[in-house]
């Protein structure tokens, strides 16, 4: 009898082409197998590098049995940590129409925003919900978390201020710990000093050029802030408030008592604690600074026929086009997340926040009541939802009364303590709290402390304004019409779930759904970021795992999972690069090579760790110039810090002098930044760790199948060589206090487990046998597109690596069709558009990945192939030059049942392929003009009388 062995069917399940398909595909590129294919496309200096092994994948089924034994050993405590997350209850219809759901999260960031109107509507929905609850004029689409907010908001301060004499920065001693400590981390390489203390013994505000101040505080009091704000403007420095957004439903906004900006976390709104992650940041100012404001703007233009279309708005989006001038190099949003919490906020509406925030205080105010009673001090006369309690040398036995009887209080120091009450929060939680502090005597009565308890919260900041006045706030009710809503935005809008995402640089590739099935469990959800580490012992299995797993992957000797974004993967290497060397007594090393084809994140990233930025050049071929680099490495031999350089590069091919590269880093006393944005083409193949990186971020929201969640959450650690792991970022729960980089410790930990199945059901071969597959599916895309379209570069082979990009600029001289008019088209047979010109202006650049069948591929293809063929019309004259499918492109269902008045058919515009019959996807707006969202910039809800007008 044959062996029974378990079968792994996820592999051949994740991988589009089927054996049969594979052959065909390599039998048109002349290769008899995949790894010829390979072998000719990774260069021989670096063949080998890989240390990943051939373990073997598990199954789905065990895979998710293994993750759930692991997820078992967290221990889910009643937990009244607060320190800026709470509980909260993500709504039923929410969590399965949108969080669930892969039409929004595997959604792209929404740069088409003809097939984002969806997404963009919500984001929308989240400016308005930011600036309503803030008084402000105008907030972004969210950052990454509050701390790294408040960090923006000190480099905006410092940007915007009229005190430039001072390099000082106030932070109040009553924010939280975590917020000062990425404070005190973005400030050092800036050269700005952070003074720490309380705010109400300032007596000179000319010493600062900004502040930053919490509301309500930390610890729980609330401080009227007005005469100290007056103060600091007198003195021209500028003012942030982090403030916490449900106590603003009954508080007086920041932005009506003279806060220059308004900043925060909106997890409360519906996002689960997630053990730090991933959360929606808001950031929020006034209108006279929106140009400088961090991170995305979703704003309103009109498409062609005039119609009212969302849109990010080109001011504030993405910094880093301004390259080593960028003064922040956010490139992402918490999309998912901010989407959640602008829903939560649809849903509940103005009325039911409000009642949130009265019972969640109703509920504080009867546990201080019963606290007093008990004897104890409670150090707030004002509050809110948080008491901090001066306990003496009771304070232990209390922490430990408490965790036996299944709580989790707040760890202030050793003689106090704190809790904070949220959402979840009961009647049955508030004696459970009692009985621990009862410490044996008489348990107040509930009913008792109840009568005639009054509301703590001072009288002179009650809030007058209006909350969530607009329409989309007050319809949205039952969950009949929020499902419906939900549906109605996901419709407008093209996801993996519908098509093929061919973006260059940000391979759109499957997200599983056993991968995310453990998303959504309590053990993951349900914990706070600083609960004692013995209650985390399920995550602290799967990060160790998760880490050893990425450093086979890379090569790397270690690794951090703390940063949360790509962008902020890239500000840790070269904070660990930094301290390295400051380490050494290497003060001057300041330099920061950079070739020109680079991502603009890295110029970006390199000024905000105080490098000054050196471009190298490139050859005609888009490789580095090595010839040029090594002369600007010898002759900054004694400065030069680092190179960042992404391999295989920005043009979609393995250079072939990678080594050598790294090698004339290294020997004139530099590191090696390797950029890791394209590692899906090479894990199990090569690796950056072994063939001369020093450091590299990787893209978990790219390569290791975390979805990008229109635009967010992303996840993006740092692989780093064993002499840089003291250098990697640490935090105040970790063994290294210092140099926090995100708000929690491990960053966006609850979608780790995402990363964590993928890796262990594809195990060493299938990991491998994925990168192979996006090399050859990038491939066969170039080959069967290289005679309708120039393929602008490839190695000395003719081969690309997992991209290839097609030069529209021929085109554009032959028959006037820009790249837009090509993406836009794209639309009408139902695809996103490839990225638009990068690395090179008037190009497509596209990605496959390995997720993609032979029949999408093809599909795609035939799609861009029959629009060569218009565009060849054009060139011959049969089509107009101005009136074709291209120029008008894309074509809209309310524009097929008016008048047509094109020289081309309908069918044409919105069939012209059969296979669309089956399955057409209709744009829900014409083609959008960027232009005039720019001069009329719209970034909120339309007013109320803008809706009764329509």
């Amino acid at each position: 009898m044959t062996k029974l062995t378990t079968q792994n069917e996820f592999i051949a399940r994740h991988i589009g082409p089927r054996d049969a398909d594979t052959a065909a595909m390599l039998e048109l590129l002349g290769y008899a197998s995949i790894d010829a294919l390979t072998d000719n496309v990774i260069p021989e200096s670096i063949k080998g590098s890989s240390i990943l092994g051939s373990q073997p994948g598990l199954s789905e089924a065990d895979a998710l049995a293994k993750i759930k034994t692991i997820a078992s050993k967290n221990q889910q405590l009643k937990t009244f940590i607060g320190q800026g997350y709470y509980g909260t209850h993500t709504p039923s219809p929410i969590l399965r129409n949108l969080l669930e759901n892969p039409a929004w999260y595997t959604a792209y960031t929404p740069y088409q925003p003809e097939i984002s109107q969806g997404r963009l509507e919500s984001l929308l929905n989240f400016q308005t919900l930011i600036t309503d609850l803030t008084g402000m004029q105008i907030a972004n689409a969210s950052l990454l978390d509050e701390a790294t907010a408040a960090a923006e908001a000190m480099t905006f301060c410092k940007r915007l201020s009229k005190n430039k004499a001072s390099n000082a920065f106030f932070a109040s001693q009553h924010c939280h710990p975590q917020t000062l400590d990425v404070l005190r981390t973005r400030a050092e390489p800036l050269g700005i000093e952070v003074v720490v203390g309380d705010e109400a013994s300032i007596t000179d505000a000319s010493a600062y050029f900004g502040a930053l101040l919490q509301y309500p505080a930390s610890n729980g009091d609330i401080f009227d802030y007005r005469e100290l704000v007056a103060r600091f403007h007198t003195a021209n420095a500028l003012v942030a408030v982090a403030a916490d957004l449900l106590a603003l439903t009954l508080l007086t906004p920041p932005g009506e008592f003279g806060a220059d900006v308004a900043l925060g976390s909106a997890q409360r709104f519906g996002v689960p604690l997630g053990f730090g992650g991933p959360h929606a940041a808001y950031f929020a100012t006034r209108d006279a600074f929106k140009r400088d404001m961090p991170g995305r703007l979703v704003g309103m233009s009109i498409d062609r026929f005039g119609k009212p279309a969302l849109r990010l708005a080109m001011q504030t989006r993405e910094q880093h086009i301004r390259r080593e001038k960028a003064t922040s190099n956010i490139c992402t949003a918490q999309v998912l997340l901010a989407n959640i919490a602008s829903m939560y906020a649809v849903y509940h509406g103005p009325k039911g926040l409000t009642q949130i925030a009265q019972r969640t205080h109703q509920f504080t105010a009867i546990l201080a009541k019963g606290l007093r009673a008990l004897g104890y001090s409670v150090e707030q006369t004002f509050f809110f939802d948080t008491l901090s309690l001066a306990t003496a040398s009771k304070t232990a036995a209390l922490h430990t009364a408490a965790r036996k009887a299944g709580i989790n209080l707040r760890e202030i120091d050793s003689e106090r303590l704190g809790l904070s009450l949220d959402e979840t929060t009961d009647q049955a939680s508030v004696e459970a709290l009692l009985a621990v502090f009862a410490d044996g005597k008489a348990v107040p009565a509930f009913a008792e402390l109840a009568t005639g308890v009054s509301a703590q919260l001072p009288h002179g900041l009650l809030r007058e304004s209006a909350v969530l006045s607009h329409p989309v706030f007050n319809r949205y009710h039952s969950e009949t019409e929020l499902m419906r809503y939900l549906r109605k935005l996901a419709d407008k809008d093209l996801a993996l779930d519908r098509s093929m995402i061919p973006l260059g640089s940000c391979t759109m590739k499957l997200n599983a759904a056993s991968e995310m099935i453990p998303v959504t469990w309590a053990e993951f959800g349900n914990l706070h970021p600083f609960a004692p580490a013995e209650q985390s012992q399920g995550y602290s299995q799967l990060t160790t795992e998760l880490e050893a797993m990425l450093c086979a992957a890379t090569g790397y000797d270690g690794i951090s999972l703390q940063p949360n974004a790509g962008s902020q993967g890239e500000y840790a290497g070269l904070l660990a690069i930094r301290a390295y060397h400051l380490s050494r007594g290497d003060d001057q090393r300041d330099i920061c090579l950079i070739p020109q084809s680079a991502h603009g994140t890295n110029p970006a990233t390199a000024s905000m760790v105080g490098m000054r930025v050196v471009v190298t050049a490139c050859d005609s071929n888009g490789n580095v110039d090595i010839i040029d680099l090594k002369a600007k490495a010898e002759e900054h031999k004694e400065r030069l810090a680092a190179l960042m350089i992404t391999y295989p590069s920005t043009h979609g091919v393995f250079e072939e002098g990678i080594r050598e590269i790294c090698q004339i880093i290294h020997d004139n006393g530099g590191q090696v930044y390797i950029d890791g944005a394209n590692m899906n083409a090479m894990v199990g193949l090569c690796a950056p760790g072994q063939f001369g990186g020093d450091v590299s971020h990787l893209n978990l929201h790219k390569t290791f199948c975390i979805p990008h969640g229109g635009g967010g959450p992303g996840v993006g650690p740092i692989g780093v060589k064993s002499h840089l792991i003291p250098f990697l970022p640490g935090h105040a729960s970790m063994a290294r206090k210092e140099g926090a980089v995100s708000a929690a410790p491990f960053g966006s930990a609850s979608i780790l487990p995402i990363t964590w199945m993928y890796i262990s059901m594809m195990g060493g071969d299938g990991l491998k046998r994925a990168s192979q597959i996006a090399i050859l599916n990038a491939n066969y895309i170039a080959r069967r597109l290289e005679e309708h379209y120039p393929v602008l570069y490839s190695g000395s082979n003719g081969l690309v690596a997992h991209e290839c990009i097609l030069d529209i600029r021929p085109i554009k001289d032959s028959s006037g069709i820009s790249v837009d008019d090509v993406a836009k088209r794209l639309i009408d047979f139902g695809f996103h558009a490839p990225t638009m010109s990068f690395p090179v202006a008037g190009t497509l650049m596209i990605e496959p990945t390995e997720s993609e069948s032979k029949e999408e591929l093809d599909r795609f293809c035939d799609a861009m192939i029959a629009i060569r063929e218009e565009i060849r019309a054009v060139e011959a004259g049969h089509l107009d030059a101005n009136d074709n499918p291209l120029k008008n492109a894309p074509h809209t269902a309310l524009e097929l049942v008016g008048e047509w008045t094109h020289g081309y058919s309908r069918e044409q515009a919105v069939y012209p392929t059969a296979t669309l019959i089956d399955g057409k996807y209709w744009p829900p707006v014409g083609r959008v003009d960027n232009v005039f969202g720019d001069r009329n910039l719209i970034c909120a809800c339309p007013s109320i009388e803008a809706y009764q007008d329509a």
